[in-house]
């Protein structure tokens, strides 16, 4: 938890997040994400209940004084109003407000069952809000070449040999920051990966990327380096940012045409799962292996189908060319 959100929170929600991160494994971000969830829910319970005095704005509410005698007397319909809340007042997407039930689910769970601080759970009859499927965005084959094209400058090789891994393994933002040179193993064209949850998988490389990382470290700087481990670099010699990284991707992004909200590094993820699986004709299991997915779920949205492929299925199905043939007789007779 980052110190000003920590500073903000009341103790028992500053343990339940050192909780998350050193007991569940979760990131550092996501568990900014809960906490500001939880915050959002507790400055709503104290001005719905007049315990914020004459605050209105439910940004200014301070929650630091949030006890555990508050938190017993909140009741499964205070949960539903705040979601109402969260959905009505906030415009909240689905996606926001999932997330948003998780988060207390995942805390009052906390409470009751790994610490029984709670002999309730006001959560349990709280149903997720369905999550709109909306189909990634992703590159073609065509602009995923275009992309790789398009580098050039002083930082070339290093540039390449990211865009080369995003757009062959699939590899999230977080991943690609993280790899250590011990990382690559050459001997079996592997590359060790630490995912979500540190959760270590391990992905193969294929021609492409063992030719990016070999040209790369030929010019990557050895001399005046602050992390030795890390693959990448900045300009700095330091382990690269995950904001410089997502500078890099942009500024390619843009040279080809191709700026705007929809299109960014994790897009890039995208890509590489769409283009296994439609070009490569990767089986989905093997799929949610190199992308280090929890649930076959969340890789099924790759399965996604393009309008072509819908009217090729349609026109092999052996019942295309059937016709009618009591139809064929009664067109002679006329």
């Amino acid at each position: 938890m980052s110190f000003s959100i920590k500073a903000e929170m009341p103790f028992i929600v500053q343990q339940y997040a050192l909780y998350l991160r050193n007991i569940r494994g979760l990131s550092a971000h996501t568990v900014d994400e809960y906490c500001m969830d939880l915050r959002t829910f507790f400055r709503f319970i104290k001005r719905d209940r007049g315990l914020a005095g004459d605050e209105n704005n439910l940004e200014a509410i301070s929650v630091n004084d949030v006890d555990l005698d508050l938190i017993r007397s909140i009741t499964t319909l205070d949960i539903f109003e705040f979601m109402n809340f969260v959905a009505d007042s906030r415009n909240n997407m689905s996606s926001t407000r999932q997330r948003k039930s998780s988060s207390l689910k995942s805390f009052f769970k906390y409470l009751t069952v790994h610490e029984k601080l709670l002999m309730e759970n006001p959560t349990e009859n709280l149903t997720p809000p369905k999550k709109k499927k909306s189909l990634p965005h992703f590159l073609s084959l065509e602009q995923s070449i275009e992309l790789l094209n398009a580098v050039e400058g002083p930082d070339k090789e290093r540039d390449y040999c990211i865009l080369v891994l995003f757009l062959n393994c699939g590899m999230r933002l977080s991943e690609l920051v993280g790899i250590n040179i011990s990382d690559v193993l050459h001997n079996n064209s592997t590359i060790r990966i630490l995912g979500k949850g540190n959760k270590e998988r391990i992905v193969y490389l294929n021609q492409a990327c063992l030719e990016a990382i070999e040209s790369y470290l030929k010019v990557r700087p050895k001399d005046g380096v602050k992390d030795r481990n890390a693959l990448f670099l900045s300009n700095r010699k330091t382990r690269i940012s995950p904001k410089t990284v997502q500078f890099i991707v942009k500024k390619y992004l843009d040279k080809i045409g191709l700026s705007g909200p929809g299109y960014s590094v994790h897009k890039l993820r995208h890509t590489a799962a769409t283009l296994m699986y439609r070009h490569g004709h990767v089986d989905i299991r093997v799929l949610q292996d190199i992308l280090g997915h929890e649930n076959l779920g969340t890789t099924e949205i790759y399965t996604h189908t393009s309008s072509t492929q819908m009217e090729d299925a349609a026109n092999a199905n052996p019942l295309s060319k059937v016709q009618n043939k009591k139809k064929k007789k009664t067109t002679e007779l006329e």
